[in-house]
């Protein structure tokens, strides 16, 4: 159960049944206190004199015109009266309305700055995001998150709500207006490479999977089939989970080099110790874990009186696996799945530390030249696919037990 689950399980303990609890939105009130700490406390924007040199926070109070920041306080204060009125689907309304207006007009107020900053002191002053500009928008987002999680929107209205918004946020970058802060003119300057490394890194994450996925499902269905084999199956890849990945990618570049050198072929076709191959092969060992739990727990979870009922309609094993155990597992193996792939969208951020390219190489370019932005235009673009995988994948699972429950109870 997540958080806001317990949340809403603690209200509802609370309050008579079928009435909202009394007592206003608690999680809402204490994401105010920390937005309206962050604007009084925390710098805004940082504002250096050019990409190498350290920068000057700006607090919000300072960097925004007097309208905005008035306008910062009201929605601010909009969210708090929000926070302590009862409980409703008009309360959940006016947050999420609230907190979408905050988060695109944060964005924009930070690009106005960057213009305005760029014109005073030249084309070599940056404009950095500062640490209340983060504070404010991941406050933004969560009490965006937990109203629509209030309203309950279903299976499709709420992976088609996430996909409005990274298309209004995809609308506000094309817009032009925030093209002056940093962020933006690091993409500017790397535009050819980042669509090339945005490629190289679904590549691997994508080479990963078509390794990882059949072994791992293999090794979940014989650990199923043979109890006696499991512990030692998921000792081993508990083990291989246990190895920090720069470790492993640094245990694979010596065999990987023997065997490259031994076998011509397999240099000819690009094995080598550092690069493509082991990545790949580091990314598939860390993803077959998962995709073997989710295999056995997929497997779990059809009722045993369906498969025995199953049997005795005369069905062979092949065609129980097939024609009933699989559909029925179908959405904990998607669920299994999104986990695997988020992971190795996320692992595979490291692999450019072999030289396997992808987005991790803007993160360790920017680490290298001490320029955080282009450590956040890698790192920003990975959390991105994580999001975009976990949304599609979470939507297909559950559309499919809907569409299971509905054929159990017609």
């Amino acid at each position: 159960m997540s958080t806001l689950d317990g949340l809403d399980a603690v209200d509802d303990e609370a309050a008579p049944a079928g009435r909202p609890s009394p007592r206003g939105n608690r999680l809402l009130a204490v994401l105010v206190m920390a937005m309206a700490a962050a604007t009084a406390f925390a710098g805004f924007v940082t504002i250096a004199p050019n990409r190498i040199l350290s920068g000057r926070a700006v607090a919000a109070v300072d960097a925004l015109p007097g309208t905005e920041f008035a306008i910062l306080v009201l929605i601010l204060a909009g969210l708090g009266a929000t926070a302590l009125i009862r409980p409703g689907r008009g309360a959940d309304l006016i947050a999420a309305a609230l907190a979408g207006l905050l988060f695109f007009g944060l964005l924009f107020a930070a690009g106005d700055i960057a213009t305005g900053v760029l014109a005073e002191r030249g084309t070599a002053a940056r404009t950095s995001f500062g640490a209340g500009f983060w504070i404010l928008v991941a406050a933004a987002l969560l009490v965006l998150i937990d109203a629509v999680a209030r309203l309950r929107p279903g299976p499709v209205l709420g992976p088609l709500g996430v996909v409005v918004l990274l298309g209004l946020i995809w609308a506000a970058v094309a817009s032009g207006r925030l093209d002056d802060l940093s962020l933006m003119r690091e993409y500017m300057a790397r535009r050819d490479r980042f669509g090339v490394e945005i490629l190289r890194h679904l590549q691997l994450v994508a080479l990963a999977l078509a390794i990882a996925l059949p072994s791992g499902a293999a090794l979940g269905l014989w650990a199923r089939a043979r109890r006696g084999a499991a512990p030692l199956i998921f000792g081993v890849l508990n083990l291989l989970q246990t190895v920090p990945s720069i470790a492993l990618f640094a245990l694979l570049i010596g065999p990987l080099t023997s065997l490259a050198t031994a076998v011509p072929a397999l240099k000819a076709a690009g094995v080598s110790g550092i690069g493509v191959a082991p990545a790949v092969i580091a990314l598939a060992l860390y993803a077959l874990l998962p995709t073997a739990r989710g295999v056995v727990a997929g497997f779990a979870s059809v009722p045993e009186a369906v498969i025995e009922a199953a049997r005795g309609m005369g069905l062979s094993d092949r065609q129980i696996l097939v024609q009933v155990s699989l559909p029925l597992a179908l959405p904990v193996l998607l669920a299994g799945l999104r986990i695997v792939l988020v992971q190795t969208i996320g692992l595979a951020v490291v692999a450019a530390l072999i030289g396997a390219g992808g987005l991790g190489a803007f993160v360790f370019q920017g680490l290298g030249q001490t320029a955080t932005d282009l450590v956040l235009l890698g790192a920003l673009t990975a959390i991105a696919l994580a999001l975009a995988a976990d949304v599609v994948l979470r939507a297909a699972s559950a559309w499919l037990a809907t569409r299971l429950t509905g054929a159990r109870t017609s």
